[in-house]
């Protein structure tokens, strides 16, 4: 077992690890910026380090800062979280480079699945369904590319390849635009991603965003959890995730389940990933693969049973899986509703101290946040301050508990999305349960024009 493990993040997954790693027996050493002293997991770790000031190009984001805490704390592995290096394959190839083990897949498997292009190559020759598409990066031929957009019929999509996130990516609605948006994307994708390379792909009109949770340990085994639906999201980020997805059956999640864990033995992966799929007309079609924990991840705990942070420090300490595919069961369904430090109307930040908190309870609620009464939230980083998750016996139960909880959860000296997750919840579109991607955003400016109708 690992003796003692660097927490490379902050928030609500610095202190879901730090929980982990309390139960497996290991030692945590928090590395915070100056403004993150008094995170809860700060508080409650074995060891701190300060690594920098706020921004996080200079602490969360400085590879050599946190590698030295490490090496001073006598510390053995180093856990990324999600979102900062956590899939920046320079960053784990440094850390095992430096004799520590990386709590995630092998630097070449990010790098390979971190460039949209060599991941679809890499999961079309592993037999993983993809969207029809240019099959490789889009050249300088304007004719050869309005070919290609030809042939596989408008609307089409440009993409950057280092993109992710719903960034670095423009629809094209005919041919007159392609060339103008090609230009435009490159460019956008090189300031952004340091990368100009863009590919192209049949743009889906009312697809669902349904993923795949897998985990794979270094002696060749590998499962699936099931299937989770990001499909409500605004801006291409994800507001409410929940698992199983509505409506695909256990023979459809069998199928694409082991498409993936065949993929996961094909190129070698090691730890918890996320396959991410557009679904349409019942058809998966691959986007991206995520070489990290998922913000969503509870969702698929409370459903299967597995806590998917300990198997990751697990796999990592050399452990074989604990489970095969025939000891994965769903029970039930569960929903998760993000929760974000932003005003609900029009989404602007809220930082600022937490003058009230109030975490909700009851039978299926589970609060995942680093919140606590008098607790400041910095204006530096991410606005995610929590999320509140639901599960229960069936779909109908689980949006009936989670109603409930929004009721309860009490957040004051700043503003949150809360408001937004209570609407999104008395919608009637969401529970009846598989709606698109588009669907929240077409609802929110409804909303809109709605509240600017009663101001005239």
């Amino acid at each position: 077992m690992l003796e003692k493990v660097v927490i490379a993040n902050r928030g609500e997954i610095a202190l879901r690890i730090l929980r982990a790693c309390r139960e497996l027996g290991i030692r945590t050493v928090a590395v915070h910026s100056t403004v993150d002293r008094e995170l809860k997991h700060v508080r409650l770790a074995d060891e701190t380090v300060c690594i920098g000031p706020p921004p996080a190009a200079e602490s969360y984001l400085n590879m050599p800062a946190i590698i030295s805490a490490a090496e001073v704390t006598d510390a053995v592995a180093i856990h990324p979280g999600y979102g900062f290096l956590s899939e920046n394959a320079d960053f784990a190839e440094r850390v095992e480079q430096s004799g520590f083990i990386f709590i995630g897949p092998k630097p070449d498997t990010i790098r390979l699945m971190g460039d949209k292009v060599s991941a679809i190559r890499a999961m079309k020759a592993a037999g993983v369904p993809c969207v029809p598409g240019s099959d490789g990066p889009l050249g300088d031929d304007n004719e050869d590319n309005l070919r290609i957009a030809r042939e596989i019929g408008y609307p089409v999509i440009i993409k950057a390849a280092g993109g992710g996130g719903g960034r670095g990516m423009r629809v094209v609605h005919g041919e007159a635009a392609l060339l103008t948006t090609l230009d435009l994307t490159r460019s956008e994708a090189n300031a952004a991603f340091g990368n100009p390379t863009v590919y192209m792909e049949k743009y889906l009109d009312h697809p669902r965003h349904v993923e795949i949770q897998v985990l794979a340990d270094t002696h060749g085994n590998a499962i699936h959890l099931g299937e989770r639906d990001c499909s409500m999201q605004r801006r291409h980020q994800k507001v409410i995730e929940e698992a199983p997805a509505p409506g695909i059956t256990a023979q459809q999640r069998r199928r694409i389940g082991q498409i993936c864990v065949d993929a996961c033995r094909r190129i070698g992966y090691r730890g918890a990933g996320t396959f991410e799929f557009l679904y349409q007309d019942d058809e998966f079609y691959f986007i991206e693969m995520n070489t990290r924990v998922q913000v969503e991840h509870p969702v698929t705990e409370l459903i299967t049973g597995v806590d998917i942070v300990k198997e990751q420090l697990l796999i990592a300490s050399g452990q074989s899986l604990g489970y095969r595919q025939d000891d994965i069961r769903i029970h039930g369904h569960a929903i998760e509703c993000r929760l974000n430090a932003e005003d609900p109307d029009n989404f602007a930040p809220s930082p600022g101290t937490i003058t009230q908190y109030h975490a909700p309870g009851g039978p299926g609620i589970r609060v995942d946040s680093h919140l606590y009464n008098g607790y400041r939230v910095p204006p530096n980083y991410d606005s995610m301050i929590g999320k509140l998750i639901a599960h229960g016996e069936n779909r109908a139960t689980t949006i009936a508990r989670m109603r409930g909880a929004l009721a309860e959860l009490v957040i004051e000296g700043i503003k949150t999305n809360a408001p937004l997750h209570r609407r999104i919840l008395g919608d009637a579109g969401f529970v009846a349960g598989g709606a698109d991607i588009h669907y929240l955003e077409k609802q929110l400016l409804g909303y809109l024009e709605k509240q600017l109708l009663g101001t005239r």
